[in-house]
């Protein structure tokens, strides 16, 4: 170690900053774009431990890049008793991912954004299954939402025939004596957030925020005045710093859990999180890669948690197709793919253990569920994917490790309750917030961080809803009960990111 290394870690410097956000990833990024845009004058830093953007969760070999809109996904439609299907939730995803595209439009025609394809592209979403009572079930899920006008255009498909011209490398060496259905929209999107995070956080650059990659926040305290001291130190060259913050976000992926609980706000007390991992099998044959093209989601096996739905995933990163299977769960006591092996006993609190111990008893099927995924071969992986598509060969593919993800646990009466989904968690007076949970996290970041704003900015974000509303047209307005709006504005934001009929059409007939 140099003398000048040495000198920096011995002198702990002390600088001021209106906003901290930690995390360099689609949370922070789109925060920051928000921020920007409503309050140009104020100053923004953004620390990241690695030394790249976006190299967790929103990583585009990470995640499925599925830009989550309900409209494949099964898990969002559960079947009731009486065979009818609640689209309750599918509805309100929609409309959450409604509000991201039109952030992204707005951005790229104000120039916060340049490149669409860079990280958005059309790829059709299509539901799938297989017997008698599931493409009965397919059928109602249909009937309830095509009517919908977030569901427009969507197809109901039983064909044999139709099938496999749609859909060629799912539909050969296909028994169809066993009856298929799909649900097909053409108004699915593939995105890489990866790629989108980058954008947004050279914009923030090149707007005055400064980004410092390499720098780990190792804690948050509130000072008498209010304001928040932000340890950093940098893993370069040693030094530390605190950064002296009036407003801090938390938008750490795992490590949001432990930086809250660092912080000693009340509103954490109760949280805990499970770690799992997951695992794809991503294919290497560019002729099976033509052969595809669509985001084709099952349903998830009897007893699975939601988040192991499976699915064959086209997906476009730097410009190039892909195709992904799982994703196959994993288990790591780690709470980032770059995190320690004592991260989740760590988190483990007096104010959360017995939320921690209750969802112990109360998930025996997930911690089963995950011993025969972590027990599955590369033989057994394959097999599985054969239900999807009959005549792969093992040889075609190979097993990528994915993001890590922390479940959300929240406290409920004595024990506790494990949540799929996102949270976002703040003081009561506005001076920091954090986000937790995963999908369908980052395809809802924007209606995420515009809940965060609310929340944390009350007194002036009335006087920011003229701006907003420009960002954001729908804000306030479910597309979902106005059609000739949800039609104004889906076709505005089709221009605008490139995702208009003539691209869907050769995305379909290019199959």
């Amino acid at each position: 170690m140099s003398n000048e290394q040495r000198s920096n870690q011995e002198q702990v410097k002390r600088v001021k900053t209106d906003v901290v956000l930690v995390g360099a990833g689609i949370m922070s990024a789109t925060l920051g774009a928000l921020l920007r845009q409503l309050e140009p004058d104020w100053s923004i830093d953004v620390y990241e431990r690695l030394d790249a953007a976006a190299a967790e969760s929103s990583d585009a070999w990470n995640n499925a890049g599925t830009g989550h809109s309900a409209l494949c996904e099964l898990n969002y439609t559960p079947q009731n008793k009486d065979g009818s299907v609640d689209i309750a939730k599918a509805l309100n995803v929609n409309e959450q991912f409604q509000v991201s595209r039109q952030f992204w439009a707005h951005s790229l025609e104000t120039g916060i954004l340049s490149d669409a394809k860079n990280f958005i592209n059309p790829i059709p979403h299509v539901s799938f299954v297989h017997g008698e009572d599931n493409t009965k079930y397919l059928k109602a899920r249909y009937d309830a939402l095509a009517s919908n006008p977030l569901f427009e255009g969507m197809e109901y498909i039983d064909s044999p025939d139709e099938f496999t011209r749609r859909l060629p490398l799912m539909g050969a060496g296909r028994d169809f004596s066993d009856p298929v259905a799909l649900n097909w929209s053409d108004n699915g999107t593939d995105v890489d957030f990866g790629a989108l995070t980058r954008q947004l956080l050279n914009y923030l650059s090149g707007a005055g925020a400064t980004v410092h990659f390499g720098n780990d926040v190792r804690n948050i305290s509130k000072q008498s005045d209010g304001t928040w001291d932000v340890k950093v130190a940098n893993l370069r060259t040693g030094s530390k710093k605190t950064v002296n913050a009036k407003f801090v976000f938390v938008g750490a992926g795992g490590g949001a859990l432990h930086l809250l609980q660092k912080s000693g706000i009340s509103e954490i007390k109760g949280f805990g999180g499970f770690p799992v991992s997951g695992e794809w099998l991503r294919c290497t044959n560019p002729e099976l890669i033509e052969r595809h093209s669509a985001k084709v989601y099952g349903k998830a096996s009897v007893g699975a948690p939601p988040m192991s739905v499976p699915h064959l995933d086209t997906r476009v990163i730097g410009g190039k197709p892909g195709l992904l299977f799982g994703p196959y769960a994993g288990w790591s006591p780690k709470f980032l793919k770059e995190g320690k092996l004592t991260d989740l006993p760590s988190s483990v609190k007096p104010g959360n253990l017995m939320s921690m111990l209750g969802v112990g008893v109360t998930e025996l099927g997930l911690v089963k569920y995950l011993l025969s995924e972590l027990s599955q071969s590369q033989a057994d992986r394959v097999e599985t994917l054969r239900e999807f598509a009959p005549k792969v060969l093992d040889k075609d593919w190979e097993i990528v490790t994915a993001g890590q993800r922390v479940q959300v646990i929240r406290k409920k009466g004595r024990g506790g309750v494990l949540e799929f989904g996102t949270a976002v968690i703040n003081a009561a007076d506005g001076t920091i917030a954090g986000l937790l949970g995963a999908s369908p996290g980052a395809s809802t970041a924007v209606p995420a961080m515009l809940d965060v704003l609310q929340r944390c900015f009350g007194d002036r974000y009335e006087a920011w809803q003229p701006k907003l509303k420009e960002i954001v047209p729908s804000l306030g307005v479910k597309l979902a009960e106005d059609r000739s709006l949800f039609r104004e504005i889906f076709d505005w934001t089709s221009r605008a990111l490139e995702l208009d009929e003539s691209s869907q059409l050769a995305q379909r007939t290019g199959v």
